[in-house]
């Protein structure tokens, strides 16, 4: 199994931060405007992105201002039944964002494309979080 991992430190407080991972709003601007979104565990919320079918992620976990467990439900079968973390710390005004996406079978060209786009997720939560306006999916140039 292998894991893609990465963080992020953004200067605003962690609560900010947890409602863009939350809330369709945040989400819209930092991943994809197409999507269906409830902040509850045991929800499944629906990402799209452009042609692909939808990707479904159960809420597995919510901790406010802490942690979000997502576990992949529906999506490219690489992804299907891998999870995604968001661990959250705010230390001295800034706050971390620690993102593990979990339990790929294998390390494959479409992992490394995905490692590669996790990083460009946290960049565009940063921008949305400090600025106002993320890059979601419609905006990326790929």
């Amino acid at each position: 199994m292998a894991n893609i991992e990465h963080i992020q430190y953004i200067n605003v407080p962690v609560a900010q931060v947890y409602n863009a991972l939350t809330s369709t709003e945040g989400l819209s601007e930092v991943w994809t405007r197409e999507l269906n979104v409830t902040a509850q565990p045991g929800a499944i919320n629906e990402f799209g992105f452009g042609d692909e079918p939808p990707t479904l992620m159960e809420i597995v976990e919510l901790v406010p201002d802490k942690t979000i467990l997502w576990h992949c439900v529906g999506s490219d079968p690489e992804w299907i039944g891998t999870k995604i973390s968001f661990e959250l710390e705010q230390k001295q005004g800034k706050t971390s964002v620690r993102l593990r996406h979990m339990d790929w079978q294998d390390v494959t060209e479409f992992y490394r494309f995905c490692n590669y786009n996790w990083a460009i997720f946290l960049l565009s939560l940063k921008q949305y979080c400090e600025e106002g306006r993320g890059i979601p999916f419609q905006e990326r140039k790929f």
